[in-house]
């Protein structure tokens, strides 16, 4: 039977970087400024300065930035901490 993947807690650590545990007892430490280097745009790149980051939500178990989900972040990318 298939685990249905969702974060549990939420740690922001400063900067650029947020400490995520997830249902299934993963902790995942992810620092996003490589994330917003390797893809710069002008709609992403506000929210690499952290006091826009650092407003970040959890909606459906995925980090969103922007009040209309300007990014997005899928929990299954945070759990493997591979941020495309």
């Amino acid at each position: 039977m298939a685990l249905f993947l969702y974060i549990t807690k939420t740690d922001y650590l400063g900067g650029l970087s947020v400490k995520l545990t997830f249902n299934d007892g993963v902790e995942r430490t992810l620092d996003f400024s490589s994330f917003f280097k390797k893809n710069s745009h002008p709609q992403y790149n506000k929210y690499a300065a952290p006091a826009l980051f650092k407003k970040f939500k959890i909606e459906g178990s995925n980090i969103v930035l922007g009040k209309n989900w300007d990014l997005m972040f899928p929990v299954e990318q945070l759990h493997t901490g591979v941020l495309l």
